[in-house]
C-alpha cells in the first residue's frame, strides 16, 4: 500500500497493491458481504468507475460494449456521450451471472452511491482489523479508482493519453497531480534505452517493467 496526503484537506490519498506477495486488490474484494458488492468493489479496482457510475451501469452497457469492454454513459439519463472501458473476464462473468434473470435496463448494483461509499469504507476497517495497517482506515470508492490507473499506468506500461481515455479524465493537470505519479529511475533508464538513436538494441527487446511508480511515501511495512 502507498500512501500520500491530500494536497487542500485532511486523510491520505491510497494506491492498494496488486504483487503476488500482498494482493491488497484482492483481499479487498474478499470482504464482499454479497454478490452487489463484490461486483461494485471490482467496477472501481478493475474498471475504474466512479461511485455514481457504479452505481448506475446496467446489463446492456456490458452487453452492447466490444468484448472486454464496458460502455460507461457520461449521463446515464441523457445517455448521449460514452466512453469504453477495458474490463476482466471474471468481472465479466460475475455481471452476466448476477443479472440472468434482470431487466437489462437496471443497474447491476442497484443502490445509491452512498452506499457504496460506505461498503468501502467499511470494508477498509475490517481490513484494518485484520492487518493493523491504518492505511485502510483512509481508503475510500475514489481510491478504487485511483489504484486502477496507477495499475495501468505502472504495471502495464499503458500511455498515460490512454488511461484517461479509459477512466474519463479531460484534464492533464488534475490527471498528472492525483494518478501520474513520477517515473522511477531504474524506468527511467531502460525507457531511454529503448531510443533507438541512443540504444543498440531495439525496444521491442527490453524486458518488462514498471514503467511509474507514484509520488508518495512507501508505508510502514510494505
Amino acid at each position: 500500500m502507498r500512501l500520500d496526503d491530500y494536497p487542500e484537506r485532511d486523510g491520505k490519498r491510497v494506491w492498494l497493491s496488486q504483487s503476488d506477495e500482498n494482493d491488497e486488490v484482492a483481499a479487498l474484494i474478499d470482504e464482499a458481504k454479497s454478490p452487489e458488492q463484490e461486483i461494485a468493489f471490482r467496477l472501481g479496482v478493475q474498471a475504474g468507475l466512479r461511485r455514481e457510475e457504479i452505481a448506475s451501469v446496467t446489463t446492456n452497457d456490458f452487453t452492447h460494449a466490444p468484448d472486454g469492454f464496458v460502455r460507461v454513459w457520461n449521463d446515464y439519463a441523457k445517455r448521449g456521450k460514452y466512453r469504453e472501458t477495458p474490463i476482466p473476464e471474471q468481472l465479466a462473468s460475475s455481471v452476466r451471472t448476477l443479472s440472468y434473470d434482470r431487466d437489462p435496463d437496471e443497474p447491476v448494483v442497484g443502490v445509491e452511491p452512498n452506499s457504496i461509499y460506505r461498503w468501502v469504507k467499511r470494508a477498509g476497517e475490517r481490513r484494518y482489523a485484520v492487518t493493523g495497517d491504518e492505511g485502510w482506515t483512509s481508503l475510500d470508492v475514489h481510491d478504487l479508482r485511483r489504484t486502477w490507473a496507477g495499475h495501468l499506468l505502472w504495471d502495464c506500461g499503458l500511455l498515460p493519453a490512454v488511461v484517461m481515455s479509459f477512466g474519463g479524465w479531460e484534464d492533464w493537470e488534475t490527471f498528472r497531480d492525483h494518478y501520474l505519479g513520477e517515473m522511477s529511475p531504474a524506468a527511467a533508464e531502460r525507457e531511454r534505452e529503448k531510443i533507438s538513436f541512443i540504444s543498440e538494441s531495439p525496444g521491442s527487446e527490453q524486458e518488462s517493467s514498471r514503467v511509474f511508480e507514484p509520488a508518495v511515501q512507501t508505508h510502514s511495512g510494505y
